[in-house]
């Protein structure tokens, strides 16, 4: 049977005190809009930008400076940023170069992103990490969600539960863009999801 990630959120949140520590893995500021929007009254949230996928540094740099440019505007959470360093995507994803969009390479993706959003919100203290990717149509929830309860056990951290595109999520995302004027890709940022 399907988990209800929505709803496991809701859960979770009803027991945290407010202003507990969340690192939140953010793709981008216009998922990351959202995603913010609720958690910002539960948690104190610190977005951490890590994406070694995005192949080309101008686009990674593009992306990033937006992310930045919205957390100034709303001062709905912190920024830790990360190097860019595409080869440690290239290594996650090698040997899966032919791998059909949303297949086995993605997984080795989200696995890669949310393995370095544990080991840094243990190595600062956080309690809890997330991530944004649940908020696209195009991610899967499952898979993502699944992977982090499995690095929260490995790393002693609550793991947030989430589907972000629930409850007109995704769709709240594309308001919140159009109000900032944020920059919306049209691909993930490797150069595999191009074709």
């Amino acid at each position: 049977m399907k988990r209800n990630y929505e709803q496991m959120m809701l859960e979770q949140i009803q027991t945290v005190e407010k202003g507990t520590k969340l690192l939140l893995h953010s793709c981008c500021a216009p998922c990351s809009s959202a995603c913010l929007e609720r958690l910002k009254e539960h948690f104190a949230v610190t977005v951490l930008y890590y994406n070694p996928n995005i192949d080309e540094d101008e686009e990674y740099q593009k992306r990033k400076a937006e992310q930045i440019r919205f957390l100034q505007e709303t001062g709905w959470a912190d920024f830790l940023d990360c190097d860019h360093d595409p080869s440690a995507f290239f290594a996650a994803a090698a040997g899966m170069e032919k791998e059909p969009e949303r297949g086995k390479r993605c997984y080795a993706c989200y696995a890669l992103r949310l393995e370095k959003t544990a080991q840094t919100a243990k190595e600062n203290g956080y309690a809890y990490f997330a991530t944004t990717l649940t908020l696209s149509p195009y991610k899967n929830a499952e898979w993502l969600n699944e992977i982090g309860e499995k690095l929260g056990g490995r790393y002693a951290l609550n793991y947030l539960f989430s589907d972000f595109k629930k409850k007109g999520g995704y769709h709240r995302s594309i308001e919140l863009s159009n109000e900032y004027g944020l920059y919306r890709q049209d691909f993930c940022g490797c150069k595999f999801s191009k074709r």
